[in-house]
């Protein structure tokens, strides 16, 4: 879908369900099950809800495809906005239009189907994606604990089942803290730190992510409080001359040394909250690399399996002082 030359994303690029209050996203409370936790004005059917177990799924399509076929489909699906994201693998690929009219015929708050690759790889996160039912859009309104994001699920990174491990950390976050987010995507780990009243430099490689993330900002009020740079993060930090009181990088996949270029720019007792893709048992190494290099691992919590046996991992972190 082709933006707008202002760089606006209109409002017939949306569902319509909430006659276009989506502007205003103060006041707003729902959580990642779709429960309102404080009164607001908005319609429920853009709730956001982040995943849902497929035992339904499998008894739909009982009957409709292969037995064997049927225990082969995922336990769950992300439901971003109103886009349901699936990851199908290669076996299912041929029953994919089945599996996406179950999904719609069951939740009405979904419009679009798309399924996509196991692992968003590269710097910019983006795995391919194909819509496979519904409308043929991947441009979405996302919103997460009272947040709103504009985001397209095909040229942007977005994972709804972070959702809690976001505010676990944003919840971390105090006041006047210079907090560094590289990889900062639409801006899910950046605009609540600034919420919250820290100054948060955001750092961010994919252009169009760039263009939600500046958006983003505006929607939910925090500008002023962001500091955008769209461009490599080391070649970012050269420019600049700042120490922060806290890193928050959400590392993309592979990219396991990027804690090590950003440790000199976060200074002596400022914290790391680090996460990296990893088998449970290479975490015991991982865990010893860090604290040689002068980080006090303060706890470590499983975010989730990508793939088989590969789980993202939170590291919650501490810069020694020398």
């Amino acid at each position: 879908m082709t933006e707008p030359a202002s760089g606006k994303i209109t409002s017939n690029q949306f569902p319509s369900q909430n006659n276009g209050k989506d502007k205003k996203c103060a006041g707003m409370g729902v959580t990642p099950g779709g429960v309102s936790s404080f009164p607001c004005t908005f319609f429920l059917t853009l709730a956001t809800i982040t995943w849902y177990p497929t035992m339904t799924l499998k008894d739909d399509l009982r009957g409709v495809l292969p037995p064997e076929v049927a225990e082969m489909v995922p336990r769950g699906f992300q439901v971003i906005g109103d886009i349901a994201v699936i990851l199908l693998p290669p076996e299912l690929h041929e029953f994919r239009h089945m599996i996406a009219a179950a999904i719609l015929s069951r939740h009405r708050n979904v419009h679009t189907v798309a399924s996509r690759e196991q692992i968003p790889r590269g710097d910019s996160r983006v795995a391919d994606l194909e819509v496979i039912a519904g409308i043929d859009r991947t441009i979405t309104l996302y919103r997460e604990y009272g947040f709103c994001y504009r985001l397209d699920v095909k040229s942007t990174f977005f994972s709804a089942r972070l959702a809690s491990e976001r505010r676990r950390v944003w919840m971390q976050v105090k006041p006047w803290e210079e907090v560094l987010v590289p990889y900062a995507g639409v801006g899910p780990f950046a605009i609540p730190p600034a919420s919250r009243g820290a100054i948060v430099t955001a750092v961010e490689k994919n252009p169009l992510a760039c263009r939600f993330l500046r958006q983003n900002v505006s929607l939910n009020r925090v500008e002023g409080r962001i500091f955008i740079h769209e461009g490599d993060v080391s070649k970012v930090l050269s420019e600049i001359s700042v120490e922060f009181d806290r890193a928050i990088i959400p590392a993309p996949y592979g990219h396991d040394q990027a804690l090590f270029s950003l440790l000199p720019v976060v200074r002596e007792g400022g914290a790391i909250n680090f996460y990296t893709f990893k088998r449970a048992s290479q975490v015991p190494a991982i865990q010893s690399e860090y604290e040689r290099a002068g980080l006090e691992v303060r706890s470590i919590r499983k975010c989730g399996y990508v793939a088989p046996g590969i789980a993202r991992y939170a590291f919650d972190m501490v810069k020694r002082r020398k």
